[in-house]
């Protein structure tokens, strides 16, 4: 029956939304094998997805076994120690499906839990749970942002016309496509080449959409960036091989041009995890 619950699990945490935080789900079973809470973690500042789950549960999770998509977390953050609660609970099994590779857990949450005298196991349906969110585990092992890249192209393989006269080659439904991936992304990275043809604001224009907008990143030459361009307005991330007055910039020099391994590092820093690249002609 691990299996089972673990699989509710993840569908719990497919459902929630907490970004930037990883998605997160968890289950009670009771000692008869049922189950006696559920839980997601919402967002930074609330509760984590076990937390949830064993208040849920109430009495009815002492002696019982806990599955969580996630390593729980010993440190103290906006919220108390995940590990903490666990055993507070009288949990008798915990089931990871992985490590969290963030430093300040790292195997640190199976540790304490099996040095409180709780039987752990580990890697249950591993490939899946961090299939949940791919950028969070690339962010927390290298420290850059994964990214993504969004490209169209015609059947003969162009990506505009000879002339520039093309503004779009994909139809109204495409373009929704790429505005999902927008929604999905902490921030959205153009050329100066793009800046200077489409001026774009790279913003998500959902209808009813009211999350976050990903931050624009411009990756600029030597050439002046236009004073009066969309992208300045919103705040936007410009990455140049040397320093620019009067706006956000990360300098990452490389060779006269920008070193991008550099600049993601640098988002990176800044808590940026996933990056939709959309570069044009």
């Amino acid at each position: 029956m691990d299996e089972h619950w673990m699989a509710r699990s993840l569908d719990i945490a497919r459902g929630a939304r907490p970004h930037p935080n990883p998605r997160v789900g968890a289950v009670v079973v009771d000692v008869n094998g049922e189950s006696a809470g559920e839980g997601s973690h919402a967002g930074p500042g609330s509760p984590h997805a076990e937390v949830v789950a064993l208040d849920s549960a109430g009495a009815s999770a002492r002696g019982g076994t806990i599955y969580v998509t996630l390593e729980p977390c010993t440190h103290v953050g906006r919220t108390p120690p995940c590990v903490d609660a666990i055993v507070a609970a009288g949990i008798r099994r915990v089931v990871v499906a992985v490590e969290d590779p963030d430093v300040r857990v790292a195997g640190g949450g199976i540790e304490a839990l099996r040095t409180a005298g709780l039987d752990v196991e580990v890697g249950l349906m591993e490939h899946e749970a961090e299939t949940l969110d791919p950028g969070y585990f690339h962010h927390r092992r290298t420290g850059r942002p994964m990214v993504t890249l969004k490209a169209a192209a015609t059947l003969d393989g162009q990506v505009a016309a000879l002339d520039g006269s093309s503004q779009w080659i994909t139809d109204e439904i495409a373009r929704m496509d790429a505005h999902r991936l927008r929604a999905g992304a902490d921030a959205v990275m153009v050329g100066a080449g793009t800046l200077r043809v489409d001026d774009p604001r790279l913003d998500v224009r959902l209808e009813d959409y009211t999350g976050p907008q990903p931050v624009p990143i411009l990756v600029a030459g030597a050439r002046p960036i236009p004073p009066d361009a969309r992208l300045l307005a919103r705040d936007a991330i410009v990455l140049t091989p040397t320093a620019l007055k009067g706006v956000d910039t990360i300098v990452a020099p490389g060779n006269g041009v920008v070193d991008l391994r550099l600049g993601l590092e640098a988002l990176g820093r800044r808590g940026i995890v996933d990056v939709l690249v959309e570069g044009g002609p």
